[in-house]
């Protein structure tokens, strides 16, 4: 699929998102709103903050079974949390989300099959006249993994790299290898609550602690990290679209400014939320990933768990 294609069809996303929180109320925004006004100073305002824990399990087993089938045990632990803030002036907002899990299957050794962790933050100053639609934002973002990567299928790295002639499965990533590190300063415009938009200068640093990795994420083999400057294009939506229904689309574009000929980095996250009752719930979840430095094809992921949930705060 084309990269302009793809790019294209998150516009459109972000506009369908825009129409659809008319017609519905948002339980949680994890930016804050800068049409609110609250009366109080940041000094004495309450935070709202939430908490949650998953567990997921799956199993599957099999004897005698003329149709055929393969053994499997797999496992998925979560953490989500939010807090967030708004004063007179100013609103700020931090956020995290780790998450782990492997499978087992009959005839294979245990493999990873989840690993995240994204902790973001966001301060915005809430103004008068032009400041009260468009918020100066600051905000930051992180995101990289626990445990090490394996690619089981095929050996990604260059021909003249030392680990060109291992046998598949061979180590691709393992904590901070890579670490995605995002800074931005720009405005944030809210049409409507569910949906905020922001757009600012950025820099974005990709950090691989691991020498060995550094040719798979376009970084020099002496260098630590790549460093770009450029702009940040970013939308929020976090809608509840019923009692039970939680929608949220997270898209983050990255334009780095020597490398305006080619197609800008891009990250768009879905997760639809399904609770059964306050402790079973189900997430299906869908993200979309492009960085040609990394790789010349779209990365895509997608997730269906039910599991056990449980509220922390």
């Amino acid at each position: 699929m084309p990269v302009r294609t793809v790019v294209g069809a998150l516009a459109v996303a972000c506009l369908v998102m825009a129409g659809a929180s008319v017609h519905a109320q948002p339980k949680h925004s994890p930016i804050p709103n800068p049409q609110k006004r609250p009366i109080s100073d940041t000094a004495d305002a309450e935070w709202d903050s939430e908490l949650t824990g998953k567990i997921s399990v799956s199993q599957a087993a099999y004897r005698n079974w003329q149709e055929g089938g393969v053994n499997s045990l797999s496992f998925t632990t979560s953490l989500d949390g939010a807090t967030e803030q708004e004063g007179d002036r100013w609103a700020q907002a931090y956020s995290a989300q780790f998450a782990l899990g492997y499978i087992n299957q009959e005839d294979q050794e245990v493999r990873k099959s989840e690993d995240r962790i994204r902790l973001q933050a966001n301060l915005q100053y809430q103004g008068e006249g032009f400041f009260d639609k468009f918020s100066p934002t600051l905000a930051g973002d992180l995101r990289t993994q626990f445990a090490t990567g394996f690619d089981y299928s095929d050996n990604p790295y260059p021909d003249d790299d030392p680990l060109a002639g291992e046998e598949p499965p061979v180590q691709t990533s393992s904590f901070f290898a890579p670490g995605i590190l995002t800074q931005s300063l720009g405005l944030t415009y809210t049409p409507v609550d569910p949906l905020a938009l922001r757009l600012g200068i950025a820099s974005k640093q990709t950090v691989v602690a691991e020498p060995d990795f550094r040719v798979l994420y376009g970084v020099d083999p002496d260098d630590p990290a790549r460093i770009e400057a450029g702009g940040q294009f970013a939308a929020r939506y976090d809608q509840q679209l019923s009692e039970s229904i939680r929608y949220r689309s997270q898209l983050d574009v990255f334009f780095a400014v020597n490398q305006l000929e080619n197609p800008p980095d891009a990250v768009w996250e879905n997760v639809i939320n399904l609770e059964v009752n306050d402790w079973l719930s189900t997430d299906l979840e869908f993200v979309a990933l492009f960085d040609e430095d990394t790789s010349g094809a779209i990365q895509a992921k997608e997730v269906i768990s039910v599991g056990v949930s449980f509220t922390l705060l």
